[in-house]
Order: structure tokens, then C-alpha cells, then sequence
């Protein structure tokens, strides 16, 4: 036991003597979740707009209004001709056309009108989809104005609309747990890999490997630091959410916590598995950063699971980071018990397991 406190000290001593890696775990953390949320988000805005107002009547004028009022849009050219709109369009000075036909106010009182016609630059196919939905939204609101104007009781007013757990759907909600998992993919896994292999291009690990100290023993001895720091990782990264963006968990901490120690031993283990078989940092940064890849792209961080093919979502069975962002996300937004998240725990211990006994087995020490 004496030589197991030893060689944690040891790890210990390791991070410390580096005078970078103390100061990257306390910044990093703190500057992802300041700075992705803000970034990495599926709202679009600032879609630039060109309405060529062929009927020149009170709704036309209205709907423009509207479009300018928007969060979102931008009226960016007001024209008479569908040819100006559409140069502009090719230049890329505006991402969507709104051409409201001739008559079409008087059409719309006595008949049935022709369509309002919108052409979207789908170049950018996010941008040119939720730009022509936010048009089609705008659009749909101010001729629901007019009609309730005129008739006693709104369509809309017989319908009630609730969002269950996110209100406001505010997409930074739904990202600030998938970046607490990248944090401890980057933390918890590059970290523990390039300490073993660091101490193998330096020869140091061949002391070690003379001694009796078990592989299991010695394998344990590089879990723990990490394990450590990335307990110190999730409490800075739940804080910034706190009381920066007014996150705070729904559910139980503990399940958090509970979640993110199986985590952190799983990607832990994963990293010393990809170590034992590399020999220099180069191999394994390459091979860490095609299974970070993986992981970040097929395992819901940033996509919905079910919006992938059959096969890729049958994949994810076996990626770790798709059980607990599961977690994250249950407990911060629903309020989901460690109970009802049994089968993500299970999923999780038995990834850990299989991870460090290969990490052990795999390691070649020489007594």
C-alpha cells in the first residue's frame, strides 16, 4: 500500500513539475464553458432579407415591418424587381427573396390569393433552412394578426404550446452538458496516455518496471490523479453553468458526480489501453485523436442519436460518451434520479472495467 501512495505522489509531483499542466487544468475548463457556449449554437440570426413588394398595399408594408422588427432578420433591400433581388442573392448580400405577388391584399379578402413566394441561398443549408422557416414564421404571424383582427377568435388563440424541460429552447442548455464531456475527453483522456508514454520516450518507466509493483497496482497509480482532477474539472465546469448561464442541474448532483468518476475511470483506461501499445506522442495523439473524433461526432454530443442511420446509431452502442451524455443531460434538464439512470450507470462500470483490465493486461512491465 506504501508503494501505491508513493507512485500517486509521484504522479502527483509529475503535473506539478510542469509548470503548464497545473495552469491549463484550471484555465481550460473555466475558458471552454465561457467562451463555447456562446459560440456553438444552432440559433441563426442576422439572416439578411430582400422583399420585392409587388402589391405596395397595407399588409405588404406590415409584413416588412415585421421581417425588420425580427431578432433574427434583417430587411436588407426593399425592391420592385425579382431580378435586382436575385443579383443580390448570387452576390451574397442577402439569404433570402420574400416577393409578395401583385393584388395580393385585395385577393386575400375576397379569395384566395396567390402565394407569397421565397427563395432561399442554401449554400449554407442551415442558414438558408431556419432563414426561409423564420420568413415562413413572420409571415404566418402577421396574416394571423390581420385575420384576428377581423374575426372575433385567432386560430392560434385555441391552441397552447409547451416546451417540457427547456422553456425557452435555449440550445446553450442542451450543449453545456456535451461540453463537459469534451472536457473530460481531452482532460481525463490525453492526459493519463501521454504520462505513460512521455515516461517511456524519457526511459524513466523502466525503473519502474524493475520493481515489484504490480501492473494493476501501477495502473491504478496513474488513475487516480486524474480521477482526482477530473472531479476538480466537472465542479468548475457546473459553476461556470451556474453563474454564467443560469444552469443549474434539475436532479440529483450526486448522480453527476456518481456518472462522472465511472466516466473518468472508463476514458482513463481507454487512454493507458492506446498508451501500452504506442511508443512514441506522436502515435498517440494521432490514434487518441481518431477515437475523440468518433466520440464527439456518433455519440449525441453535438447530433441527435436518432437522427443518425441504423447502423451508425447501432455503433454508438459501444462509444461510453453516449451513456453519459445522457446522464448530463437527464439530470440537468429533466430531473431524471440515478435510479431511473440505472442501465447508463451499468453501461458505464462495465466500460470501465473492460477498459483498465485491458490496460493492465496490456502492460509490459519486466521484473
Amino acid at each position: 500500500m506504501r508503494a501505491f501512495i508513493v507512485l500517486v505522489q509521484k504522479e502527483f509531483l509529475q503535473i506539478r513539475r510542469n509548470s503548464f499542466l497545473p495552469r491549463l487544468i484550471v484555465a481550460f475548463p473555466i475558458l471552454v464553458m465561457l467562451l463555447m457556449p456562446l459560440i456553438m449554437t444552432m440559433d441563426v440570426r442576422n439572416v439578411n432579407i430582400a422583399l420585392v413588394d409587388l402589391d405596395r398595399s397595407t399588409t405588404s408594408r406590415r409584413i416588412a415591418s415585421h421581417i425588420n422588427a425580427s431578432e433574427y432578420l434583417t430587411l436588407a433591400q426593399t425592391s420592385a424587381e425579382y431580378p435586382l433581388a436575385m443579383e443580390a442573392l448570387e452576390q451574397g448580400a442577402v439569404d433570402v427573396i420574400v416577393q409578395i405577388p401583385d393584388n395580393f391584399e385585395r385577393d386575400m379578402a375576397v379569395a384566395t390569393p396567390e402565394r407569397i413566394s421565397i427563395t432561399a441561398n442554401a449554400v449554407n443549408a442551415t442558414k438558408g433552412g431556419m432563414g426561409m422557416q423564420y420568413v415562413v414564421q413572420t409571415i404566418a404571424r402577421t396574416l394571423s394578426e390581420l385575420r384576428s383582427e377581423q374575426a372575433p377568435t385567432a386560430v392560434s388563440e385555441l391552441i397552447t404550446v409547451e416546451n417540457r424541460y427547456n422553456p425557452t429552447l435555449n440550445y446553450r442548455h442542451y450543449m453545456i452538458p456535451a461540453l463537459m464531456i469534451i472536457l473530460f475527453i481531452l482532460i481525463c483522456g490525453f492526459l493519463p496516455a501521454l504520462s505513460i508514454v512521455g515516461e517511456k520516450e524519457s526511459g524513466s518507466i523502466e525503473q519502474i518496471n524493475v520493481t515489484p509493483i504490480s501492473r494493476f497496482m501501477f495502473i491504478l497509480s496513474k488513475l487516480v490523479p486524474y480521477w482526482i482532477i477530473g472531479l476538480f474539472v466537472v465542479t468548475v465546469a457546473m459553476l461556470v453553468a451556474r453563474l454564467v448561464y443560469g444552469l443549474a442541474p434539475v436532479g440529483s448532483i450526486g448522480a453527476i458526480y456518481f456518472g462522472a468518476l465511472l466516466f473518468i475511470l472508463t476514458i482513463s483506461g481507454f487512454s493507458l489501453t492506446i498508451a501500452n501499445f504506442s511508443e512514441t506522442m506522436q502515435q498517440t495523439m494521432f490514434v487518441m485523436f481518431f477515437f475523440i473524433m468518433t466520440f464527439m461526432l456518433m455519440s449525441g454530443l453535438l447530433t441527435p442519436i436518432d437522427s443518425m442511420p441504423v447502423l451508425a446509431q447501432r455503433f454508438t452502442l459501444i462509444l461510453p460518451p453516449r451513456y453519459f451524455v445522457e446522464v448530463l443531460r437527464s439530470v440537468y434538464l429533466k430531473g431524471t434520479t440515478i435510479a431511473e439512470l440505472w442501465t447508463n450507470f451499468v453501461a458505464l462500470g462495465v466500460f470501465a472495467l473492460i477498459f483498465n483490465l485491458l490496460a493492465a493486461l496490456t502492460y509490459k512491465k519486466q521484473a
